[in-house]
């Protein structure tokens, strides 16, 4: 089969988790960044230096620090210099729209090689707050900005405190457990079930936060150590962000890889990619029980790799809480019930871990990781942003396709327009009959609601 010379292809991936429990203190996210992003380049085995090569570096945005010039500073630490530095903004689906962007320009002959890579020591920040302390970290950036989300929230979310992630994505899934008429404490269970494949993933992870294999019920019965955080949801069924953990993945065209002497059982072939989005907020969805954008996200995706879910070999879906599993599911046509299949090859956000924006970074490397012992095969990877409002869906595969992917990535592009429904006008206040959509229940540190 002739290749296309700028068929973009993942060429190096790396991982390290500096585990919790004291037994190591992570350094800096810069160095974190740094030694990773040399482990990915050392990971595709080739006869020149990768990192030499790299035209563009995307960092992902850090939650743990504010440097003044983190793309920049990162260059400076590898000793590289790129003819673009890039600093990302936040959401679940950032690594995997900017691979997809670096496959774009490689695919139009703009782009030969890019590297993504993103750190986080949140649970060393978090010790070090518990003692009293202050990261001693470098370059800090004296006029840090708030949190760069791409919209606001709004007003009526913020009077009403509907704002925070393990409200709003578990409302979408009561909304489903009624579309889908489940009784409530038999939804809990099966969150439970959902789950608990997830902590055996995660148990044969080196990578992983936690690697310990739960039952359904331990993941979902109310303890002291168990508490609901917003009804259904339970700590141990949700993403845990406070972890220290970076991961990188160097992509380049065929041809790049080629001229560096990568050799071709290390390359892993972006073979589609989709981006897409839902209403911004949450009351303006028309029906809160499923996501159209993200059936278009994976449909597209598929399409362009040319296979159908059925021929998916490995999954990673993204997992930061049950709704986006449950939403993935629908979207793709995968019974649950019936369903005998794994959906994740890290062992998903909460027992993985949930590095704020970089887990799709994991994702990527570690479904590399995967296909490369199974050449031929197809892997499938998603990420969600925002209170799911942002999807995208990418197919991977150890053989390229006959003709250069085309992956489509821009957020404001016609697919993201395409793909959001007219969305419900919202008001402050309402006098007259209405019908309840979905609800929840926060609840407190103490289990209080």
């Amino acid at each position: 089969m002739s290749i296309d010379p700028r068929s973009p292809c993942i060429i190096g991936v790396a991982q390290r988790t500096w585990h919790l429990a004291g037994e190591e203190q992570a350094p800096e996210p810069l160095l974190m960044a740094a030694e990773v992003l040399r482990l990915a380049a050392a990971d595709a085995n080739a006869a020149a230096d990768p990192l030499a090569a790299v035209q563009n570096l995307d960092l992902v945005y850090c939650m743990s620090w504010p440097y003044d010039d983190p793309a920049g500073r990162l260059a400076a630490e590898l000793g590289i210099t790129p003819q673009r530095l890039a600093y990302s903004g936040i959401g679940g689906t950032v690594p995997q729209q900017l691979l997809s962007a670096a496959a774009a320009q490689i695919s139009a002959g703009q782009l030969e090689v890019a590297a993504v890579v993103g750190a986080e020591a949140l649970d060393t920040k978090r010790r070090l707050k518990r003692a009293g302390e202050r990261p001693n970290w470098s370059y800090r950036d004296p006029n840090p900005g708030g949190i760069p989300f791409e919209a606001p929230f709004h007003p009526s979310e913020i009077a009403h405190e509907v704002f925070q992630a393990w409200l709003t994505f578990a409302a979408r899934d009561i909304a489903r457990r009624a579309r889908l008429s489940v009784e409530p404490e038999l939804y809990r269970r099966q969150i439970g079930e959902l789950f608990a494949p997830m902590t055996h993933t995660a148990a044969n992870n080196p990578n992983a936060w936690f690697p310990q294999v739960r039952s359904a019920a331990d993941l979902v019965d109310v303890t002291a150590e168990n508490r609901l955080v917003g009804y259904p949801y339970t700590k141990r069924t949700v993403a845990f962000m406070d972890v220290d953990m970076s991961a990188a993945v160097i992509i380049a065209s065929h041809e790049a890889a080629d001229r560096l002497g990568v050799p071709q059982d290390r390359r892993v072939y972006l073979r589609g990619s989709s981006y897409a989005t839902d209403a911004v907020y949450l009351a303006e969805h028309p029906d809160l029980s499923r996501s159209e954008a993200m059936t278009t996200a994976f449909g597209s995706a598929l399409q362009q790799a040319d296979v159908s879910i059925e021929e998916i070999d490995h999954l990673d879906l993204y997992s930061c809480f049950a709704s986006s599993v449950h939403f993935a599911a629908d979207a793709l046509g995968i019974d649950l019930v019936s369903a005998d299949r794994s959906l994740t090859v890290t062992g998903g956000l909460p027992y993985a871990g949930g590095p704020a924006s970089n887990y799709l970074s994991h994702s990527i490397a570690a479904m590399v990781d995967v296909l490369r012992t199974d050449p031929g095969s197809f892997g499938l990877v998603s990420g969600v942003g925002m209170h799911m409002t942002k999807h995208i869906a990418a197919v991977y595969c150890t053989e390229p396709s006959s003709a250069a992917a085309e992956p489509a990535v821009e957020p404001a592009g016609p697919q993201a327009a395409q793909a959001a429904p007219t969305a419900l006008p919202l008001v402050d206040s309402y006098s007259g009959p209405a019908t309840i959509a979905t609800y929840s229940v926060v609840h407190g540190r103490d289990g209080s609601a």
